[in-house]
Formats: C-alpha cells, sequence, structure tokens
C-alpha cells in the first residue's frame, strides 16, 4: 500500500510539473490573435513593420510596436497564403520576415503529453499490480518452506561448548554419545550399532534445553537447524507437514547435522485427545514428523533433538523406539551446579572481594540456569543504579529477594495501623517457623512490600532437597497459617492479608490427600486423573475418578489437615507470646530482620 501511494505521487508530481512547463510555454504573451485577412489589410495600408514565422505561427509587430498574433495554412508558404488573400507585393518587400524552425520532435512530445500522461498513469499502476501479484505468487510458492534457521552461536553470537554449559554432568554424559557418533560413525555402525535418532531433552523452563542442544552441535561440528514447534502449525491445512518435509530434505544434504526442534508439545501432543477430527492440521504436521524420523536409514548421519517441558502430553508414537528413543531429563540444578552456574555468568562482571558466590548458591534453591543468569544480571542493575564499580554481596542479595518476589514498592506506605497488623503476620509466620524441627531456618523477615506481598518472611533450605514427608508438609502448613493465627490472638480479627496464605495451604492439603497418599482414613490412592483429559481451561474437565461419597471424606480429610495445623500454629503462638510481641516490635521500627538479629531475638 505504501508502494502504490508513493507511484501515485510521483506521477502526479511529475504531471503537474509538466503542465506547469505547458502553461508557461503557451502564456509568453497574451497578444491579440488576427484573422489573415485582417493581416492583409494591415500589410497593405503600411501598418506591419516585421513578421516572425514559427512553424504555423505568426508573430506580428505593427509600426507603432503593438503586437499581434495569427495562424498561417499548415504546409503552406507564408507569401503563396498572402497573395490569394491579395496582398501587395510592394507592401509585402517592406515588411520584414524572420523565420525560426522548432525542432517538431520536441514540439511534438509538447503537444501531446496532457494526451500522453493519463494514459502513462494506467500503464504504470498495471504494471504495480501485476509486480505485486507476482511477488504474492512467489510469497505463496515459497509459503510451504522450512523456518528452520543454522545458528552454531548463542544470543551474543559465542559458540557454545560443554564447558559453557555448568553442572548437568551425567546429563553431558549420556549425551556424548550423540557427538561421538557425529563425530565418527564408522565407530558405531561397524559393530552395528545404531545411534538413537532422536533425543528428548525434557526438563522445566530455563534448565538449559536448547543451550545444551547447541552445545552437541558445537562439539560435533556440524550444522545445527534450530526450529520452534510452533512454527510448523499455520491456518492453511498441509503447510505444516510440507514445511517438516522440507527441513528435514535440507538436514540430509547437510548430514551429519542436527534437527533442534524446541517445544514440540506444540505440535506432539497426543493424537485424538483434541476436539478436532483426525484431518487437523496439528495432527497431519505430528504424523509428517512421524513419517519422516521413521524413514532414516541407519547412515544417514542426522540426529534429531527435542525440547519440552511437557513429556506427560506427548503422543506414544513419538516416543517410541526408533523415534525418540532416548529421553534426558534436566532438572533444577543443585547447590554445587549453582555454584558453577553463577561463576559462569559472572565472568564478564566485576564482582568485589567480598563477594561469596556459595552462599548465594545456598540461597536459591530452585532456580533455574535462566534465573541464575537473570539474578546475576539484577545484581549488576541494582550496583550500576547505585554509581558502584563492582559488585557487592548485598547486590547479589537484594537481586534475589527482586528476582523471588518482585521489587520493593515504596511507594506502598502502610499506616500505623495496616503496618502493626503486617508485623504481627510476619512475626507469626517467623515464629512457628523457627519452633518446628522439620522447617527450613528463617533467612530474612520484611514488612516493606515486594511485588504483591505486603511483607515476607524468607526460609532458605541449608541443602537439596528431594522428597519431602507428611510431618514436613504439616509444618509446612502450620507456617502458612501462623500469619492467619497470629492476627486472631493478638487482634482478635482477621484481614485479607491471609488470603494468599489460605490458598497456598488449601491447595497443599488436598494434595497431600489426592495425590500423596497421605491421608489415614483415605488410605495411599490417588483420586482426579488428569493424564488423558481434554484441555478446556486450567484443569476444567480433569475426570473425576471417584464417587460423591468420596469427594465428601476428601473435603473432610483436607479440612482435618488445615484444623491441625491451625491448632499447631496456635499452640505454639500462645506459648511463645512474648517473644512475638518482641520480634512484631522489632519489626515496626526497623521493617527488616534479618537471620542473625531474629535468632538473637529468639534467645534473648
Amino acid at each position: 500500500m505504501k508502494n502504490i501511494i508513493k507511484y501515485i505521487l510521483l506521477v502526479f508530481i511529475l504531471l503537474l510539473t509538466l503542465s506547469g512547463i505547458a502553461a508557461l510555454l503557451n502564456s509568453v504573451d497574451h497578444d491579440q490573435e488576427i484573422s489573415l485577412s485582417q493581416l492583409v489589410q494591415k500589410i497593405n495600408s503600411g501598418q506591419v513593420k516585421e513578421i516572425f514565422i514559427r512553424n504555423d505561427n505568426l508573430e506580428i509587430t505593427l509600426a507603432d510596436g503593438t503586437k499581434e498574433k495569427a495562424k498561417k495554412e499548415f504546409g503552406t508558404a507564408l507569401s503563396q497564403t498572402l497573395q490569394s488573400f491579395g496582398v501587395d507585393q510592394e507592401k509585402l518587400l517592406e515588411v520584414e520576415i524572420k523565420v525560426e524552425n522548432d525542432d517538431s520532435i520536441v514540439s511534438a512530445v509538447l503537444n501531446s503529453l496532457p494526451f500522453i500522461l493519463p494514459f502513462l498513469l494506467i500503464i504504470l499502476l498495471f504494471w504495480w499490480m501485476m509486480r505485486q501479484a507476482q511477488t504474492g505468487a512467489m510469497q505463496a510458492f515459497h509459503f510451504g518452506r522450512s523456518k528452520a534457521r543454522l545458528s552454531n552461536a548463542s544470543s551474543d553470537g559465542k559458540k557454545i561448548y560443554f564447558k559453557d554449559v555448568a553442572g548437568l554432568k551425567e546429563v553431558k554424559e549420556e549425551i556424548q554419545e550423540v557427538v561421538e557418533f557425529l563425530k565418527d560413525p564408522k565407530k558405531f555402525q561397524g559393530l552395528g550399532a545404531k545411534i538413537p535418532k532422536g533425543v528428548l531433552l525434557v526438563g522445566p523452563p530455563g534448565t538449559g534445553k536448547t543451550m545444551l542442544a547447541k552445545a552437541v552441535a558445537n562439539e560435533a561440528r556440524v550444522p545445527f537447524y534450530y526450529v520452534s514447534g510452533s512454527e510448523f502449525v499455520e491456518l492453511f491445512v498441509g503447510v505444516g507437514a510440507n514445511r517438516v518435509r522440507d527441513t528435514f530434505d535440507i538436514a540430509k544434504r547437510n548430514a551429519p547435522s542436527i534437527i533442534f526442534i524446541d517445544e514440540i508439545d506444540a505440535i506432539g501432543r497426543h493424537r485424538g485427545a483434541g476436539l478436532g477430527g483426525g484431518h487437523d492440521e496439528r495432527e497431519q504436521t505430528l504424523n509428517q514428523i512421524l513419517v519422516e524420523m521413521d524413514g532414516f536409514a541407519t547412515d544417514e548421519k542426522v540426529i534429531i533433538l527435542a525440547g519440552t517441558n511437557r513429556p506427560d502430553i506427548l503422543d506414544p508414537a513419538l516416543l517410541r523406539p526408533g523415534r525418540f528413543d532416548r529421553k534426558v531429563i534436566l532438572d533444577f540444578p543443585s547447590i554445587s551446579d549453582r555454584e558453577e552456574t553463577l561463576k559462569i555468568h559472572a565472568l564478564d562482571k566485576p564482582l568485589a572481594k567480598d563477594v561469596n558466590i556459595r552462599i548465594i548458591a545456598q540461597r536459591t534453591p530452585g532456580f533455574s540456569g535462566a534465573d541464575l543468569a537473570n539474578l546475576i544480571n539484577e545484581a549488576a542493575i541494582l550496583a550500576a543504579r547505585k554509581n558502584q564499580k563492582e559488585i557487592f554481596q548485598i547486590n547479589l542479595i537484594e537481586a534475589i529477594e527482586k528476582v523471588m518476589l518482585g521489587p520493593e514498592r515504596k511507594s506502598h506506605v502502610l499506616n500505623e495501623k495496616e503496618k502493626n497488623i503486617t508485623a504481627y503476620h510476619e512475626a507469626g509466620h517467623a515464629l512457628v517457623a523457627s519452633s518446628l524441627k522439620n522447617m527450613d531456618p528463617v533467612n530474612k523477615i520484611s514488612i516493606v512490600s515486594r511485588g504483591r506481598a505486603g511483607g515476607y518472611t524468607l526460609k532458605l533450605p541449608s541443602e537439596d532437597k528431594h522428597l519431602r514427608s507428611k510431618r514436613e508438609f504439616e509444618s509446612e502448613l502450620a507456617v502458612l497459617l501462623g500469619g492467619y493465627t497470629a492476627e486472631k490472638i493478638i487482634f482478635k480479627d482477621t484481614t485479607t492479608g491471609a488470603s494468599n496464605d489460605l490458598k497456598v495451604a488449601s491447595e497443599l492439603a488436598r494434595r497431600m490427600v489426592t495425590e500423596f497418599g497421605m491421608s489415614e482414613k483415605l488410605g495411599p490412592i490417588t483420586y482426579g486423573d488428569k493424564d488423558d483429559i481434554v484441555f478446556l481451561g486450567k484443569e476444567l474437565s480433569a475426570e473425576k475418578n471417584y464417587s460423591s461419597e468420596t469427594a465428601y471424606l476428601i473435603d473432610q480429610e483436607v479440612k482435618k489437615f488445615i484444623s491441625g495445623a491451625l491448632k499447631m500454629a496456635k499452640n505454639i503462638l500462645s506459648q511463645k507470646l512474648q517473644i512475638l510481641h518482641k520480634i512484631a516490635k522489632k519489626l515496626v521500627e526497623k521493617e527488616t530482620l534479618e537471620q542473625e538479629e531474629f535468632y538473637g531475638l529468639l534467645g534473648a
């Protein structure tokens, strides 16, 4: 549309310019035009001094200096024309006659411009429309082409190798076979061994699936084709399947090579679980991937890597031997892996001498590699805001809280009453947590708003945990209800500040009953099958595989866990009421209590 407007404006300006030139040429003088008979009369009377002939136009200068115009007959000499009108030859000899021959081509063009320009404009528009149609046809021709991108570098242009991927020791060992096969396939083929055609990288977001795939390609020194699963699916039927074919054809022509399909669950979802039929575009795309992967010969050195964080919804045909027959699990990094990851991301950052990366790693359980990279970046931003030349330990600690809870909302000022309620609420959480041996140590308490939280109590484990017991969950419920209980004991009332705690506690208690089998009355049975659900919304259509009587019992058991936790929190706070007042008073005064200061109040 922009091009056509540009062309129209250009033609309009050209037309306007030429029209102005023509008007200028035609309006040099506004002399009176006379007929040839009148010209003859004036010649015979001796009034004409000079006649200037330009093509068929006559410019006449009279004896008194007046100028007039006339036209002679086309193709006839002026003298012959004047004789036919009865001119006096003697008088004609007294008149000075001058002749100027214009370039006939230029004159013809100028005279024909008003007639030619409209046709030129129509031809130009027709040419532009034909050109656009050809461009659209070419785009349609390439619509089914692959969108896979050849990329062996990271976002900053640096190549990634296994040494740049912190942690994941077992994962790198598992996937090292892929690298060795691509480097020396004869080593495997000589023994009749078949390398896995597809390797599925499974892990939560940010754990390094894409980075690991690029490291494999760089270690093997082969082309790495990256494509997202959603880029195969289009509105038009058959486009996705055609893009799959084209992607695999490109990889085969450049073998040995690697194809990495990120978020493969976008097209690899279980067939038949949706509301559409078998001719659904997504299912056709998945069928084409299955055919292409199964069609690989043993000597075709093309490896398919795919990443997903939802392996439970993938089609079984995609995971069978011969396709994605190897599954590599990427989990959240351990303390040692987090320390190593932080060191890698801090290589280009000026860290102060007081920075202890091990402490930061201990304070970041559950952080993924992407979270840790973001943590280092946020610390650098905080240091820059304070005009520091180095990143200090306090910057990293503040960055942890910012990543976990959000930035401080200093504009969210509480009045005295709200501040007092929030102080007792957070003191209740911290006091209950410190009184239970199954809980992680309290690291920090604050009544400064962060994100959507009016205050927070930060508990961090001293070591990585992979299993949780029933007693730990019961203690966690008591801590979650500690703030609610403190408000009720001190103010004989409750506020909306406990709403999120109640929500989390209710969900945890229900999972203890329905998923973890921790209810004595219901026993070790799980309730609510979510494996084969039709997605109409978040858990909207989860299958209810239990009766109404069982649903009633589930509700009763959930209530029992909540009531037990509430009783536990109430007993602790009632016995340590003086300490609760002391912690709350200190929070109102200082707004934030660090670990040492908090535990100092408990022992005082």
